[in-house]
C-alpha cells in the first residue's frame, strides 16, 4: 500500500521558473521529482503547499507525494539531498494520512520581503534581496503595513491573469522592521492572491517615495482597483517563510 509522505524543504528560486511544473522552464518540482525517481524508482507527482513565481525563494516549503517504496521517512531527506542541486535542500519528512494534501490542509502562511537598503549594491545580495538605494523610514512603513491587517477584498493587490473568483483574504499580521541595511516586510495570513505580497511591498515603497500616503491604503483596498496600488516589487526579494498546518501554531506565534 502506498504511503503519503509530507516533506519539508527550502530552496533558492533564482534558477527556477517557480515551484510548479512548467512546459518551458526548469522548476523546483521537476528537480524534486527527478530526485524521488532516483531514490524510489517511481515517477511520483509532488503536491506543493503553494505556487511560487519565477525567482521567488522559500525558507520553508512543504510538499507531499505517494510512494510504495520502503525507505523510512527518517532516511529519505538525506537520500533525496544526494540527488538534488545545491540550491534545493530537503530538511524533514514524515508520514501523513492518505488524504493529506499539502496545499489544502495549510491554514496559514507567512511571507517575508527582503530589501537591501543602501546607496551601494551588495554583490552578495544580488538575486536574494531587492536593492533599494534611497533611505527608507521603517517606522512609517510599519505604520502603513498595519492597514493590511483584517479580512478584506484584496482585488487591488492581485495581478491580472489570476483565475480565482474569491479575492477575499484575511491578513493577521503585517509589519516592517530594520536590521542594519536590511528592511524586512513580514506578512502572515490565511491565504494570498497572485502576486499579492509583491504588490503590498510595492505599495509600501510607494508610501516611502511619497507617491501614496499610509492613510490611502484602506481606500485602495476598498476600491478593488489594481491601478491604485503600487508596483509589483521584484520577485527575488520574496520568500515563503513559514507554512502552518494547525491553528494553534498559526495563532500563537509572536506578534499575535
Amino acid at each position: 500500500m502506498a504511503r503519503n509522505l509530507l516533506v519539508r524543504c527550502s530552496y533558492c528560486g533564482t534558477a527556477y521558473h517557480g515551484f510548479q511544473i512548467q512546459k518551458n522552464g526548469d522548476t523546483v518540482a521537476a528537480r524534486l521529482m527527478e530526485a524521488i525517481f532516483q531514490v524510489t524508482g517511481e515517477a511520483s507527482p509532488t503536491i506543493g503547499c503553494s505556487r511560487t513565481d519565477a525567482g521567488v525563494h522559500a525558507r520553508e516549503y512543504f510538499f507531499n507525494f505517494h510512494t510504495g517504496a520502503k525507505i523510512s521517512s527518517e532516511r529519505l531527506p538525506a537520500a533525496l539531498n544526494a540527488h538534488l542541486p545545491y540550491d534545493i535542500a530537503v530538511t524533514a519528512c514524515r508520514e501523513v494520512p492518505e488524504d493529506f494534501h499539502a496545499r489544502y490542509r495549510a491554514v496559514g502562511k507567512e511571507y517575508c520581503y527582503f530589501i537591501h537598503n543602501s546607496p551601494v549594491r551588495d554583490p552578495f545580495c544580488e538575486s536574494l534581496k531587492y536593492h533599494y538605494r534611497y533611505p527608507l523610514d521603517e517606522k512609517l512603513l510599519d505604520h502603513a503595513a498595519k492597514w493590511f491587517v483584517g479580512t478584506h477584498d484584496f482585488s487591488a493587490f492581485c495581478s491580472a491573469g489570476s483565475s480565482v473568483k474569491d479575492t477575499v483574504r484575511t491578513i493577521t499580521e503585517a509589519r516592517v522592521s530594520r536590521e542594519g541595511e536590511l528592511v524586512l516586510f513580514t506578512v502572515r495570513g490565511t491565504g494570498f492572491l497572485y502576486n499579492m505580497v509583491r504588490i503590498m511591498a510595492g505599495t509600501l515603497l510607494g508610501v516611502a517615495e511619497g507617491k501614496l500616503s499610509a492613510q490611502e491604503i484602506p481606500d485602495i483596498i476598498n476600491s478593488c482597483d489594481r491601478s491604485r496600488a503600487g508596483i509589483t516589487a521584484p520577485a527575488h526579494g520574496l520568500y515563503l517563510n513559514r507554512v502552518f498546518y494547525t491553528w494553534e501554531e498559526f495563532e500563537t506565534l509572536p506578534g499575535r
